[in-house]
C-alpha cells in the first residue's frame, strides 16, 4: 500500500538507511517473548487466542471469519513451530450464543502460521451475527459481524468506517478504538498500508519510536511478514474494531515494500534482500493468512462487493500490475505503454462501472486519482512535501506513485465515465497521509470548464507521518500555509488538511454520499480523543463535492 505523505526515507535524511536482513529465527525470538508471557500457565495444554478474531468481505448470505490460535508457547507468529490443533467456530444471532445458526471446525497448522479462516454461507442478508472460535477448551472473545443486503433490495442507507496508513512505531491506533465504539458501522474499509515493512526507527515518527516493531529489522522473508502481522494483531484497538464490524481491505505498497511495482520496489535491493518474486510471494501469503480477505482474481485484492441497490464497491490492486514509477530521466508519465492497473483490471473496472445498476459506484482506491500540482510553495514547505510524496527535492509538479504517474490509464477511465454517462462514481482513497475532498475532472487544465467525471474522498493516516510531523511544528501550522496554495493550484480540490491524523465515516443514501472526517488529539497517546473536523458530500447526479456543516 502506498505511503505517500510518507516519510519513506529515513526520518533523518542525513542518516544512512539500515537495511540489514536478519535470519527468520531471530524474528520469532523478538515477538515470542512478550506473547509467550501472555499465555496462561496451562499453555502447554490449552490454546490461546492472542491475536483476536475478525470478519470480512460481507456477502448477502455469508461472511469470512478469521482468527489465529497459539497452541503452545513456542508457536509464535513466523516460528513455523507448534502442533496441529482443531479449531471450532460458532455463529449465532445473539451475543450469548443461545440461538446458534451454524458451527463447524477446521485444523490450524504451522503451514498456515496457525491462522484459520471459515467462509460461512447460508446466512440471512443485512443481519447482525455473533461469532467465536474455540480450541483446546478455550473460547475466543465473541465478535459482531454483519452480512450485506440482498442484491435486489432497496437500502435506505449504509455506513462505513474508512482508514489507511497505520505505522505501529509512530503511535497508537486510537482511530480504530473510536470507530469500534460507534456501534453503527455496517463494515469498515482499510485502503492500504495496514502494516509497514521498515525496521525500527527507519520510518517517520518525529524521531521518536513510540513502540518498537517486531521483528526489529526490515521484513523480507515469510517468517518476517508473519511476525509483523502478528505484532499488529496484538493491538487492542485494532482487535476491538475487528470484533465490532467486518473489514473490507485492499493492500498498497507497505504490505510489501515502499513504492511497490510489478517487478520490484524502491525499498527492495535485489540479491541482498533475495529476489523480488520471492519477497512479493511471501508478503502475499502472509497477508492472506492474516487478513479476513478472500483472495480474488489471480490471488490479488481486486474484487467487487455489492450492497443491495444502494452501492457496489470495486476494490483495486494498484501494485501487482503497475509499471515502474517514472524517475527523473526515466520515461514519461504519459507513455501509453505504462500502466497502473494492468489491462485486465482496467477493463474489469470499466465494465463494472458501466453495467452497475446501483445508486452509487464506489471504488476502493489505494492512491489518489485526482490530479495534483504542487504550485508555488515556499522552499521550506516544498522540501518536506516532496519528501512525503516521494519526489525530487528540487520540485516536480506531480506524484508519480499516484494516478498522476500513469495518465493514460486515468484518461481512459475518465473518458469511459464521460462517454457512457456514468454517474455517481466515488473514489475512496488512502495513502497520502492527508485528508482531501476532490472533484475528479476530465481535464484538470481546463477545470471547471471541463466537467467533473467523479468525486474523491481521501482519508488521512491513522498514525503515519503527515506534513507537520516532517517539519516538526505544531499541528495545523503547515496546513494553514500549504492548503490555500494547494487549492489555488488545483481548483478541483475542495479541501485538504495536511497535518492531522484520524479516520473517515462514509454515510450513503440514495440521495447523497457523505464523508465525515474525524481527527485525533495525539497519535502518541493511548487515550487520544477524536473530534469531528469537516464533512463533504456528493449529491446524486452532480459529480461535485460540496461542504456540509454537520456530521451524519
Amino acid at each position: 500500500m502506498t505511503s505517500r505523505l510518507r516519510s519513506h526515507s529515513s526520518p533523518d535524511p542525513a542518516a544512512p538507511r539500515r537495511r540489514t536482513v536478519v535470519k527468520a529465527a531471530a524474528a520469532t525470538a523478538v515477538l515470542g517473548a512478550p506473547l509467550a508471557a501472555a499465555l496462561p500457565a496451562r499453555a502447554a495444554q490449552a490454546s490461546a487466542f492472542l491475536h483476536g478474531v475478525a470478519s470480512g468481505d460481507p456477502l448477502p448470505d455469508g461472511i469470512l471469519l478469521w482468527t489465529r490460535v497459539t497452541p503452545t508457547a513456542e508457536a509464535m507468529p513466523g516460528s513455523g513451530l507448534g502442533p496441529d490443533v482443531e479449531v471450532g467456530w460458532t455463529v449465532a444471532t445473539d451475543k450469548a450464543f443461545t440461538n446458534v445458526v451454524t458451527k463447524g471446525s477446521t485444523t490450524a497448522t504451522a503451514a498456515s502460521d496457525h491462522t484459520v479462516k471459515a467462509d460461512i454461507r447460508g446466512l440471512k442478508p443485512a443481519t447482525d451475527y455473533w461469532f467465536r472460535f474455540s480450541s483446546g477448551g478455550t473460547d475466543s472473545p465473541a465478535a459482531r459481524t454483519r452480512t450485506a443486503p440482498a442484491h435486489d433490495t432497496a437500502v435506505a442507507g449504509m455506513r462505513f468506517g474508512v482508514v489507511s496508513c497505520a505505522n505501529w512505531e509512530a503511535g497508537y491506533f486510537s482511530a480504530y478504538r473510536h470507530l469500534a465504539a460507534r456501534g453503527d458501522l455496517d463494515a469498515w474499509l482499510h485502503l492500504g498500508d495496514y502494516i509497514y515493512e521498515y525496521g525500527t526507527g527507519e520510518y517517520g515518527t518525529r524521531d521518536t519510536v513510540v513502540r518498537p516493531h517486531a521483528p526489529a529489522h526490515e521484513i523480507v522473508t515469510l517468517a518476517d511478514y508473519r511476525t509483523r502481522h502478528g505484532r499488529y494483531k496484538t493491538d487492542q484497538d485494532l482487535q476491538a474494531l475487528h470484533a465490532a464490524a467486518p473489514v473490507i481491505a485492499i493492500w498498497d505498497d507497505h504490505e510489501f515494500a515502499n513504492d511497490t511495482w510489478s517487478g520490484g520496489a524502491e525499498n527492495h535491493t535485489e540479491g541482498a534482500e533475495g529476489t523480488w518474486s520471492a519477497r512479493q510471494s511471501a508478503a502475499k501469503q502472509a497477508y492472506f493468512e492474516w487478513m479476513p480477505v478472500r483472495p480474488a482474481i489471480e490471488g490479488t485484492t481486486y474484487r467487487r462487493l455489492r450492497f443491495g441497490k444502494l452501492a457496489d464497491l470495486s476494490l483495486l490492486d494498484l501494485r501487482s500490475y503497475r509499471s515502474q514509477q517514472v524517475k527523473v530521466g526515466n520515461g514519461t508519465v504519459d507513455d501509453p505503454n505504462r500502466t497502473l492497473t494492468g489491462r485486465a483490471q482496467l477493463d474489469w473496472l470499466k465494465t463494472g462501472l458501466r453495467t452497475s445498476d446501483t445508486s452509487w459506484r464506489l471504488v476502493g482506491n489505494s492512491v489518489m486519482i485526482a490530479p495534483f500540482a504542487i504550485g508555488s510553495l515556499s522552499a521550506e514547505l516544498l522540501k518536506p512535501l516532496a519528501e512525503l510524496l516521494g519526489l525530487p527535492k528540487e520540485g516536480l509538479a506531480l506524484n508519480t506513485d499516484q494516478w498522476d504517474g500513469y495518465t493514460d490509464d486515468r484518461r481512459e477511465l475518465l473518458a469511459h465515465l464521460r462517454d457512457n454517462a456514468i454517474r455517481n462514481t466515488v473514489f475512496l482513497t488512502g495513502d497520502i497521509h492527508m485528508a482531501w475532498a476532490n472533484d475528479v475532472p476530465h481535464n484538470a487544465g481546463t477545470y471547471p470548464l471541463s466537467a467533473s467525471a467523479a468525486t474523491e474522498f481521501v482519508v488521512t493516516s491513522v498514525t503515519s507521518d503527515n506534513l507537520d510531523d516532517l517539519v516538526k511544528v505544531p499541528e495545523g501550522t503547515v496546513s494553514a500555509l500549504a492548503s490555500p496554495v494547494i487549492r489555488a493550484a488545483n481548483r478541483h480540490v475542495r479541501w485538504v488538511d495536511t497535518d492531522r491524523h484520524g479516520y473517515g465515516v462514509l454515510d450513503l443514501t440514495a440521495e447523497r454520499a457523505q464523508m465525515d472526517y474525524y481527527v485525533l488529539s495525539d497519535r502518541t497517546s493511548r487515550n487520544a480523543t477524536a473530534s469531528w473536523a469537516r464533512s463533504y458530500r456528493t449529491r446524486s447526479g452532480t459529480q461535485k463535492v460540496e461542504r456540509t456543516y454537520d456530521p451524519v
